[in-house]
């Protein structure tokens, strides 16, 4: 029965999917409502970002320092982790995974009461397809400023060590320079872009789907919201091992 009914779920899923991606019928709306999207998922979203990225940083610097190198390691590994650490995964995968609560919940509780108040059947009856003019500006915007999600990110991380440096006193700036600079490969930046991104069609694909069939109230509005942020935060984990073998 579970099979079956995933089975039946992806199928409308990508039924949606086929409606969302055709041509706009006229672009100039199109453009206004994405850089709505812009503004309302992504620039909103720098804030938390540049926050949680920056004590990250912090963090991951203090406890190589303080708890992990030894008399054996070199005294710049702490920089080197704190860049590979924010590259590779955090800025990435994790960024993606605190996204998928805030941003999904938001899209999924958005369309769900737009669906409930029933101002998506009066899109259908005047003729507009509903799926391309609410979701579409959605997965573009999103998918479009998340590469500038994960630069702030890294920069923040790397903010947040060298503030560990100068106001904890746990290191010199030189050693953590070194660490930073050390063995740098720019496709882990790149391959941290591209993770983000397709995480980044996978939140808002997702949660539209669970906030655009929503069937009942507003208690089933609630049940969508938390659908889409599981549903996406699992997806997310499991896709992010693939996409770790299949870019590295």
């Amino acid at each position: 029965m579970f099979i079956i009914n995933w089975l039946v779920a992806f199928g409308k899923y990508i039924e949606m999917l086929g409606r969302v991606f055709q041509r706009p019928e006229r672009l100039r709306i199109f453009f206004k409502r994405y850089y709505n999207e812009v503004y309302q998922l992504g620039i909103d979203s720098i804030g938390i970002v540049l926050l949680i990225s920056l004590f990250i940083g912090a963090v991951i610097c203090i406890q190589f320092k303080m708890n992990i190198q030894s008399t054996w390691m070199p005294s710049w590994v702490p920089g080197y982790a704190t860049r590979e650490i924010m590259l590779l995964e955090f800025s990435s995968s994790i960024m993606c995974l605190i996204l998928s609560g805030k941003v999904g919940s938001n899209i999924a509780s958005e369309l769900g009461a737009m669906r409930v108040t029933q101002q998506i059947d009066a899109l259908e009856i005047m003729g507009v397809n509903s799926a391309n003019y609410l979701i579409l500006p959605k997965i573009v915007a999103l998918v479009s400023i998340m590469p500038v999600l994960v630069t702030f990110s890294v920069a923040a991380g790397i903010i947040g060590a060298y503030c560990t440096v100068y106001i904890g006193h746990i290191g010199t700036v030189r050693e953590l320079t070194v660490g930073m600079q050390y063995s740098f490969n720019q496709w882990f930046f790149w391959m941290g872009v591209i993770k983000a991104m397709f995480f980044a069609f996978l939140i808002a694909t997702i949660s539209s789907y669970y906030g655009y069939n929503v069937k009942g109230g507003s208690i089933e509005v609630g049940k969508a919201s938390t659908n889409a942020v599981v549903t996406g935060s699992v997806l997310i984990l499991v896709s992010d091992t693939f996409l770790t073998q299949l870019l590295s």
